[in-house]
């Protein structure tokens, strides 16, 4: 196998989204426990949601040939770099991976998993073109990752816990609707039903927008309610920062590749999670 295709097959696990959505797994550990899980909960915890995140991206891609042969047509499968059949194999060995890491923690996380990978797996196949439940669906699979960490641990009803599956699910909701927003004649063409199709892309980036205002104000909430010192103030501030000035950047009409502050976005929350993970387990 030639580099250009391990690089496209590489290029279809979308590691930083699959990565950040095992970092929730791992905070979401260490936040309802109030300190380290065991080796095998973390380990297993970040590889099955890991796993399950990166199969559903790879099939998304899968799903997604005739609209990226518009919107992204430099994406692996439309370029010709990956063929489906191997794009398929690759999502199905990842999928029987993530689901046995969740078998080694317990049965609890093992159903867990493969609910949230046949979730996936719908949203791929049917329900991304129901515009906003298809976003809703989205941003409800995130913000299991949270849940699932609960799970592995034996808390998923903590309440730290739930607030930032919650938190997690609208900032994942506005990455959605406003991508969607930027891929408009795609989806036009393919027949969706986007917030941005239905209403214009103006009016879905201002939805989205204020889905991110929304985060912004609930970030105060860990502190009213006692969850977080305020050592966690700096890497909250940090990523209401970035948010605040990506969401004026899609704002603007004149913005140029505006999808890299969609990006900026999940990556400065990547980075927010390992550091709150860190000052869980270092500073406190």
């Amino acid at each position: 196998m030639n580099k250009s295709k391990l690089h496209g097959l590489w290029r279809l696990l979308r590691f930083e989204l699959s990565f950040a959505a095992g970092a929730c797994v791992v905070l979401a550990e260490v936040l309802a426990l109030g300190g380290l899980s065991t080796l095998r909960q973390g380990f297993f915890g970040f590889l099955s949601v890991f796993c399950i995140a990166a199969a559903v991206l790879a099939l998304n891609d899968l799903f997604d040939i005739e609209t990226d042969l518009i919107n992204a047509p430099s994406r692996p499968l439309p370029a010709g770099v990956v063929t489906k059949r191997e794009s398929l194999a690759l999502s199905v060995a990842i999928a029987l991976s993530g689901c046995a890491s969740a078998a080694m923690i317990g049965f609890g996380a093992f159903v867990a998993a493969c609910a949230m990978l046949l979730l996936g797996v719908l949203y791929n196949w049917k329900l991304k073109r129901y515009g906003l439940f298809g976003n809703l669906i989205v941003g409800f699979s995130t913000g299991m990752s949270f849940i699932f960490g609960g799970i592995a641990v034996g808390k998923p009803f903590e309440p730290v816990v739930l607030f930032l599956a919650l938190m997690t699910m609208f900032v994942d909701l506005g990455e959605e609707i406003a991508a969607d927003a930027l891929d408009v004649e795609g989806d036009r063409q393919t027949g969706s039903r986007s917030l941005a199709v239905m209403l214009g892309p103006e009016n879905a980036m201002r939805i989205a927008a204020s889905l991110f205002a929304l985060v912004i104000a609930g970030s105060a909430a860990p502190f009213a309610a006692g969850w977080f010192g305020w050592t966690y103030l700096p890497p909250i501030i940090a990523f209401d920062a970035v948010v605040a000035w990506s969401v004026w950047r899609l704002l603007e009409f004149r913005t140029p590749r505006k999808l890299r502050y969609i990006r900026r976005i999940y990556l400065a929350g990547t980075a927010m999670l390992l550091t709150l993970i860190a000052i869980r387990l270092f500073a406190e």
